[in-house]
């Protein structure tokens, strides 16, 4: 690998304080004509990744899949699904992003499987097979409804009958996703199986998927009622609090085996997606001391309505500022979640919300999860219900907006059939207001979106404060948000104003402030709207 950035502390592993770009690889480049991203494609790309300044790659799903949840209802752990290449594709990409100086992590799916999956289908066959309790079975209860009142993120019961079994399965999303029984050791050994395969193949590290489901309560206790908080409620599963359906404590001892094997491939990188309200206690469990998962994904900024300073406030109160607690990941957009700038601001303000995002993003404590776009300011797409493939907004059309927006294909070339991502009609449509904003035409700009996120992850990159720093929170007003970055030997102040009018920031600590990078046009302690610098004091660096 190439030799540390300049923004590593010596003596701390790449992870920490990085910034992971994250790929989804329908939607990323097509290189064979089909419509649908794929490995080679992503390939063909990775330069343009390593010019952004990113440390890592983070892939979701390519394993064999009927792709019922795009990949994340896996048939073959250990194998690359045909529309997206091959094993040799794959290595071919790990060997290309480690000639960049890139690592290389991959989701790695350890709660549910497809139910075409060998597994499940031997499982499923009998009560006696060898695999009958690799999945979780229950009976029904004396009046033959299911076993608990678990309710589905994708809508309706948990639970579905087999009647080749005469049980209830469960299964968290879709029906086609049945739960492993992670709680059987000899699950827990196929799925370390599964990850020895790819630690042997050169990963660098994975994403645990929705790890909090990958247990259950064995007694099957029922949810509590969740109380109504004035948010609306478009699925059962909004109705309950699910403390039964997840995050068992005998997850800790798995989530201790992950480590260790990672650890015995030279301390390969490990994080989890936690989502869910209060999700902190979960997230700190399993990323507590060293010998369980180095971080965790929070989904504080994901679907919040606004970016407020209270919105970070909050964020960041969950977090220690101490070297030896958890360390914690941030992210603004991913895949499942609408695109930030589409949340957070109206049409004629997303160029200057994506900029301030961005500037924020690579400011905060912890390590930064850029999704694929977000460089380029890429708004929510508005998909017609013709064109929907996501089955939880198919399912629940209109009131649910559904995952599709947000997984539309990258826009790379202006001037080109469907914005020069395939040469045949892409999986899900390049809406206009995308091919404005491809990467050729922003490369050709300097004060383009793309031109200030490769400027504010050199920043990040460039100073250990930003990194790995301490962040002292100074104010979090009803627009101005600042705080201070700091180690022994640099201090930062990093001041935004989230807000639509111009803001005074009143607070400024004594020090030479000389500012380092702005947007916005913020230049002074008078900030217009939505705007935002990060300023060094001279006289500690």
């Amino acid at each position: 690998m190439s030799a540390a950035a300049a923004g590593t502390q010596p003596g701390l592993p790449w992870w920490r304080g990085a910034v992971i770009y994250h790929i989804y690889p329908r939607s990323f480049a097509d290189s064979n004509g089909d419509g649908i991203g794929d490995l080679p494609g992503i390939t063909a790309h990775l330069g343009y990744i390593a010019s952004l300044g990113v440390d890592a790659i983070w892939l979701s799903p390519f394993f064999s899949s009927p792709m019922r949840d795009f990949g994340y209802d896996v048939e073959d752990y250990c194998n690359v699904d045909p529309m997206f290449g091959t094993l040799s594709d794959f290595d071919r990409l790990v060997e290309r992003a480690h000639a960049l100086g890139l690592h290389v992590i991959i989701d790695q799916i350890y709660s549910h499987t497809s139910d075409t999956h060998p597994w499940f289908r031997e499982s499923r066959a009998s009560r006696d097979n060898p695999r009958a309790d690799w999945y979780v079975w229950a009976d029904a209860k004396a009046d033959g409804s299911p076993p608990s009142n678990w309710q589905s993120v994708f809508g309706g019961p948990a639970w579905t009958w087999d009647a080749r079994r005469g049980q209830y399965y469960l299964h968290n999303f879709l029906t086609e996703q049945p739960d492993l029984n992670v709680h059987n050791p000899a699950v827990q050994d196929a799925l370390l199986a599964s990850a020895r395969f790819w630690l042997e193949r050169g990963v660098d590290g994975f994403r645990l998927d929705a790890i909090d489901y990958a247990m259950h309560d064995p007694a099957l206790t029922d949810n509590p009622a969740r109380p109504a908080d004035g948010r609306p409620r478009t699925r059962p599963v909004d109705f309950q609090q699910p403390l039964h359906n997840k995050g068992h404590a005998d997850l800790v001892g798995f989530i201790e085996r992950v480590r260790a094997l990672t650890e015995s491939y030279g301390g390969r990188f490990t994080v989890a997606e936690i989502g869910g309200e209060a999700a902190e206690p979960v997230m700190k469990l399993l990323t507590a001391g060293e010998q369980r998962l180095h971080t965790a994904y929070g989904f504080n900024f994901l679907y919040a309505s606004a970016l407020t300073p209270a919105v970070v406030r909050s964020a960041l109160a969950a977090w220690d500022d101490d070297a030896a607690a958890p360390w914690p990941s941030w992210a603004f957009s991913n895949h499942d979640a609408p695109r930030a700038v589409s949340r957070w601001s109206a049409p004629a303000d997303r160029a200057a919300s994506a900029r301030l995002a961005l500037l924020l993003l690579v400011s905060l404590r912890g390590n930064v999860f850029l999704y694929q776009g977000e460089e380029l300011g890429l708004p929510q797409a508005e998909i017609g219900f013709d064109d929907l493939r996501d089955p939880e907004a198919i399912a629940n059309w209109p009131l649910t907006l559904g995952r599709d927006g947000a997984r539309t294909p990258i826009p790379w070339l202006e001037h080109s059939a469907h914005a020069g991502f395939s040469r045949a009609r892409p999986w899900l449509p390049v809406p206009e207001s995308h091919v404005r904003l491809a990467v050729d035409a922003q490369e050709r700009d300097p004060e383009s979106t793309l031109a200030v996120a490769r400027r504010v992850i050199a920043l990040r990159r460039g100073h250990v404060a930003l990194r790995t720093g301490a962040l002292r929170l100074i104010e979090a007003s009803e627009a101005i948000l600042a705080f201070e970055r700091r180690t022994a030997d640099e201090r930062l102040l990093c001041v935004f104003n989230l807000g639509d009018a111009t803001a005074r920031f009143a607070a400024t600590p004594p020090g030479d402030w000389r500012v380092l990078e702005a947007v916005g046009g913020a230049g002074a302690w008078t900030l217009p709207p939505r705007s935002a610098l990060i300023a060094v004091d001279a006289a500690r660096s």
